[in-house]
């Protein structure tokens, strides 16, 4: 069980919030970048953190991420006028750049300097990979930019997607560094699914419903390793890497691309699931990619001009019983993303961590919220600067290996947990 006080400042993000300020100190996701896809479209609203925000991107090409409230009276500039390199506020004109720097005031004499002293808060945007991202930390800390690998990879090597998710983000993340459930939740998916399939470490989660785990830190955060039974000497390990605070790779399978997740809190109930697929030796098939678009994976398949999953809450996530009975979707849910997100939003939106019984596969939960506790009291009441800040903390790698029984796990892989230009995925 976990105790109250600490639950509530684990889940807690909003402004002035020790977990919040926590990831105040990071760049994260704050949208897709085909949420503005040219020059001049229209902006979108955004919630990161319980703050209200738009984002768009002007007639030059610059990104901007600012107040979603127009400085005047209040109005949302979601309805701007996306018009030469600023959003107009339509209700009196008030106009402002990427910056949130008001430039124009209509109704100010020509020679008036008014508009000079208003000032929106703002926060950067840059493009990296498929994703825009943000840092929404003090200016003066503002780290280098994120080196993930699967943003830096071609184009054409990866795949982006996301999901809104109605729960808090701490029991989104737990689920993401959480390897016992996958032999249950997940068993139909590694018979069937077209991104997990064929593999032959498929065999050792299905046969090992008792993992074994041992968890070490990183410079950046953890890395979990679940330990299964393989051949006669030998065991068969998956290392999920936790970079802090929310950005988690799934251990790979034969050939197929790696994949993993940032969990992004919108406010304390609700938070967004960005998934990702890459290579980095080669590009991803056209059967591959589709099965991504498809919600097959850790991806979803969305209702259309939203980011909300077609199987949710409000359908049941169009739960098969007949299926359920069978086998085929262990839980009578369909595809991995929305079997993990059905259970984890039955919680509740923040679940009640004082009534938990954990167990020794539980380890790694346990060692992350340590982990998160620890880094955010110490920059509340030290200002120490949290793990995962550094880019060179994002040079990580997920693997899945066969050791012999006598090997450390993390000894013997180190350089299969770690990003080498021109080397292979370590997958089993």
């Amino acid at each position: 069980m976990l105790r109250q006080d600490i639950n509530e400042l684990l889940t807690r993000t909003g402004p002035g919030t020790a977990m919040g300020e926590l990831f105040r100190q990071y760049w994260m996701p704050a949208c897709l970048a085909e949420e503005l896809p040219e020059d001049g479209c229209p902006p979108i609203r955004l919630k990161l953190l319980s703050e209200r925000l738009v984002a768009f991107r002007d007639s030059y090409g610059n990104y901007g991420l600012i107040d979603e409230f127009c400085a005047h009276r209040g109005a949302s500039l979601w309805f701007g006028r996306n018009e030469d390199g600023g959003l107009r506020c339509p209700y009196h004109g008030w106009k402002y750049d990427t910056t949130g720097q008001c430039v124009e005031v209509p109704s100010e004499a020509d020679n008036s300097s008014f508009a000079e002293n208003v000032k929106l808060t703002s926060y950067p945007l840059v493009k990296i990979g498929d994703v825009l991202w943000t840092y929404m930390g003090d200016p003066a800390t503002q780290p280098p930019l994120p080196e993930f690998e699967f943003a830096l990879t071609p184009p054409e090597h990866h795949y982006t997607s996301k999901r809104w998710q109605q729960s808090n983000w701490l029991q989104a993340f737990e689920g993401g560094i959480d390897s016992s459930h996958v032999t249950f939740l997940h068993s139909g998916g590694l018979r069937s699914d077209p991104l997990f399939k064929g593999a032959k470490g498929n065999q050792y989660n299905l046969n090992d419903t008792k993992p074994f785990f041992e968890v070490a830190d990183s410079d950046g955060g953890l890395f979990v390793g679940a330990r299964r039974n393989a051949e006669e000497g030998s065991y068969y390990w998956r290392i999920t890497p936790w970079v802090m605070p929310s950005f988690t790779m799934v251990p790979p399978r034969g050939d197929h691309p790696i994949h993993g997740h940032f969990w992004i809190p919108i406010d304390d109930e609700n938070c967004w699931a960005y998934s990702f697929d890459y290579h980095p030796m080669r590009p991803l098939t056209e059967a591959e990619r589709q099965a991504m678009v498809d919600g097959h994976g850790v991806h979803s398949k969305n209702i259309p001009g939203t980011y909300r999953p077609e199987a949710n809450m409000d359908n049941d996530y169009l739960m098969n019983r007949e299926k359920q009975r069978t086998g085929e979707w262990y839980s009578g849910v369909e595809g991995i993303a929305i079997q993990d997100s059905s259970l984890q939003e039955s919680m509740g939106p923040i679940v009640d961590r004082t009534k938990e019984r954990l167990v020794p596969a539980d380890s790694g939960i346990i060692k992350a919220r340590q982990k998160l506790y620890r880094a955010a009291t110490a920059l509340r009441d030290k200002g120490v600067t949290p793990p995962g800040v550094d880019p060179a903390h994002h040079h990580v790698r997920s693997a899945a290996v066969v050791l012999p029984q006598k090997e450390a796990f993390l000894a013997a892989a180190r350089d299969d947990v770690r990003v080498r230009p021109g080397f292979p995925i370590s997958s089993v």
